[in-house]
């Protein structure tokens, strides 16, 4: 073979060795980068977490890869939108007061929140480990009728109610609860009764006797006119009693809205006004008022604190005995609270009722509370005044010994510490 066959054939093997190289490193290449895709792919299938992949090369990979990009991307802001829209979900579930239960098909608990574990104690595996057992019966019942229902059980101790209310689920058999503490409703509710009940019957009573006591006067002012002044006198005292329930019920109903708090007032003042005010009815029942007041401002209404003091010297007039005293006094203390003390010599308080005292229409002694013209509204009152304005009542007593009241209210200055209900 001569040098220029030579030449030619080593030129046509290398040729062939270059176009087999490449072609070797062409496959090579191709197939990193469908490997690369294929992780990318099964990545984004796992995690969606916004893999990419180059999308250069070939025009055929680099469509690919930009497919699988957008796809990644999309993927992706979808997961983050499911993500938001379950961190908004279990932001809801976790500030309700409700407790919230899904029981799915097969009886087990799907999801239950916070709340429901406060209320239960604990939280549910299922429905066989669901207490009460009233809850899980009716959790039972709506599973098989499909029909909603609700239903309010006893736990605990001290006793509380809980109202659980059960729906279907649209899908399938599964079961949503929902569970709300309902004690204090159920407490209000049966002050609500008490208070009609007992209201009906103190209004009822003096409107009895007013309308007995008018019937005789008819009868007498031809028959006996010599009785008339006596019956007169008992449906005046009768008709003042009703009018003194009436006003004190209207108070109470005002006070449950709070009082305002703008005034700037002389606790001190309103006090030496109240004590003037009764001066003659306690000289009346030979009881002497002695005032011990100190210059103290607090902030509120001075109508509503007028009250309260009327209310606590009346009542310390009208339960101490002839010859018996009131001591009055308004102290401005080291603790920026300024303390109103109503302290007398009458009857006392047996030890049992102490903690029913500021109880609406609650008396110690029926009969002599009719006998002084008492509501039984007074100590009520008291108590919702000071606590509207950001204060305490406290009463110490002792059966045939007296009774000192105690009235604890905010400094004016200390406005900030007055929350308006």
């Amino acid at each position: 073979m001569n040098a220029p066959d030579v030449v030619i054939a080593a030129i046509l093997g290398a040729a062939v060795v270059g176009l087999g190289v490449g072609f070797w490193l062409s496959r090579r290449t191709l197939a990193g980068r469908l490997r690369a895709l294929t992780r990318a792919i099964s990545t984004m299938g796992e995690s969606a977490d916004g893999t990419r992949v180059e999308d250069g090369g070939q025009r055929e990979v680099a469509a690919i890869a930009s497919a699988v990009n957008r796809s990644s991307d999309r993927l992706y802001r979808e997961a983050q939108r499911s993500r938001d829209e379950q961190g908004v979900r279990d932001l809801i579930f976790s500030s309700m007061q409700e407790g919230v239960l899904l029981v799915g098909d097969d009886g087990r608990v799907a999801f239950s929140n916070e709340a429901l574990v406060e209320h239960l104690g604990a939280r549910p595996g299922s429905i066989w480990t669901l207490f009460p057992l009233g809850l899980r019966e009716a959790v039972d019942r709506v599973s098989r009728t499909r029909a909603p229902t609700s239903v309010e059980v006893e736990i605990g101790a001290p006793t509380r109610w809980l109202r659980g209310t059960v729906v279907p689920s649209t899908e399938g058999s599964s079961v949503l609860v929902v569970v709300r503490d309902v004690t204090e409703a159920r407490r209000l509710e049966a002050v609500r009764r008490d208070f009609v009940a007992n209201a009906s019957h103190e209004l009822k009573t003096p409107a009895s006797s007013i309308q007995a006591t008018a019937e005789t006067i008819v009868r007498a002012a031809t028959d006996d006119p010599a009785v008339l002044p006596r019956f007169a006198g008992q449906l005046e005292r009768e008709a003042i009693r009703l009018s003194r329930i009436v006003a004190d019920l209207l108070d109470l109903s005002r006070l449950e809205s709070g009082s305002d708090l703008q005034e700037l007032v002389r606790l001190d003042a309103i006090v030496r006004e109240e004590v003037a005010r009764h001066q003659d009815a306690a000289g009346q029942a030979d009881v002497t008022i002695e005032l011990d007041a100190t210059p103290a401002d607090v902030r509120g209404s001075g109508r509503d604190l007028a009250l309260l003091v009327r209310n606590l010297v009346d009542n310390a007039v009208r339960y101490t005995k002839p010859g018996g005293h009131v001591d009055v006094e308004v102290a401005d203390g080291a603790d920026d609270r300024v303390a109103l003390k109503v302290t007398d010599t009458g009857v006392g308080i047996p030890s049992r009722d102490l903690g029913r005292i500021f109880e609406r229409f609650y008396r110690v002694d029926r009969a002599r509370s009719r006998e002084t013209g008492g509501t039984g509204l007074g100590l009520a009152i008291v108590k919702h005044v000071a606590e509207n304005h950001g204060g305490t009542v406290s009463i110490e007593s002792e059966l045939g010994r007296g009774t000192c009241i105690e009235v604890r209210l905010p400094r004016a200055g200390d406005g900030e510490a007055i929350l308006a209900p």
